[in-house]
């Protein structure tokens, strides 16, 4: 018994037949698209935003950095809601803009009034 004796036909195409034949493959066949990269890992933001305020505690004494790397840290957490750990990521980076320009202040305040001076 042959392939074409066969009631219904031979769903698969016989060997030896020529690729030409075959149909040309739909848009998507194959491996398809990389997945979604995942949602709960932190911004870069986020971990710059701590790093900086961390360094500006120890370095400059700047006391802002303190609530900004707190903010920071939790917003890292706050995979849950993305749009409260941005919010928190923005005052974070305030409160570090804010406490430098404070620090930059009492310096340029301290070295107008002669208290940076050796006597």
């Amino acid at each position: 018994m042959s392939q074409q004796d066969q009631p219904g036909g031979y769903p698969y195409q016989p060997y030896g037949a020529d690729y030409g034949s075959q149909p040309p493959p739909e848009y998507g066949y194959g491996y398809g698209y990389p997945p979604p990269p995942p949602r709960n890992q932190p911004s870069a933001n986020a971990i710059v935003s701590l790093v900086l305020n961390l360094l500006a505690v120890v370095s400059c004494c700047n006391l802002l950095g303190i609530p900004g790397a707190i903010l920071a840290g939790l917003s890292m957490r706050a995979s849950a809601s993305p749009e409260s750990a941005r919010s928190m990521v923005v005052w974070s980076w305030v409160l570090f803009g804010a406490g430098f320009v404070l620090t930059v202040g009492l310096f340029v305040f301290l070295g107008v009034n002669g208290y940076l001076e050796d006597d």
